[in-house]
């Protein structure tokens, strides 16, 4: 297997060229691959793939159990320094396509940063989904074991839970984390940010 490893802000995503790849992956392949102990260790899988437009890709944003992911800020600067590096791109703002649509990036100081406009956030419940919700969801409840928990949600792409609270443990937090991130609320799942 052809892959490369990079990390942004502490996410870690392999790199394959479909071209290289062979066969797609099985859901128990990408959860081999992704596991820390017993596999390469990743947050997951970005599929490169080339496109039909000028100055344009597609990327497949693997997550580490096997579904696919709408978008990743860190895996889309991932994405845009590997195009850098096997230079199928400058420094001129080029297109992504992912799941959760057209990205536009840029590769800035010789490599040193990259620069991705996710879109405008949405934050509208039947845009981002979130089931049982209408209009913004912006400070809204929900019940998760027992105890009220207040968020906001936004869609950048892909759904986002914010939760803001005055102090944040990292206990609480891995176990809240997974809870909210498959409550029934989120039918597409949801990433998860506790902030101070």
């Amino acid at each position: 297997m052809h892959f490369i490893k990079y990390q942004a802000l502490g996410n870690d995503y392999l790199v394959i060229d479909k071209a290289l790849m062979g066969k797609q992956f099985t859901v128990k392949q990408v959860q081999r691959i992704c596991h820390r102990n017993l596999g390469i260790g990743s947050d997951g899988i970005l599929i490169f793939a080339p496109s039909n437009r000028k100055d344009t890709f597609q990327v497949k944003i693997i997550n580490p159990d096997g579904s696919e992911a709408e978008k990743s800020g860190n895996g889309l600067r991932i994405f845009s320094r590997y195009l850098y590096d096997r230079k199928l791109v400058t420094d001129k703002p080029f297109t992504v396509l992912t799941l959760g649509g057209e990205v536009t990036c840029q590769v800035l100081n010789n490599g040193k940063a990259v620069k991705v406009n996710m879109g405008k956030a949405v934050f509208d419940a039947s845009k981002i989904p979130v089931n049982g919700y209408t209009g913004d969801v912006l400070r809204q409840c929900v019940n998760i074991e027992g105890r009220q928990i207040e968020f906001s949600a936004v869609s950048m792409g892909n759904p986002h839970c914010v939760i803001l609270k005055k102090e944040v443990s990292e206990k609480e937090a891995r176990a809240l984390g997974p809870l909210i991130e498959n409550h029934s609320i989120f039918p597409n799942r949801t990433n998860v940010q506790f902030v101070e």
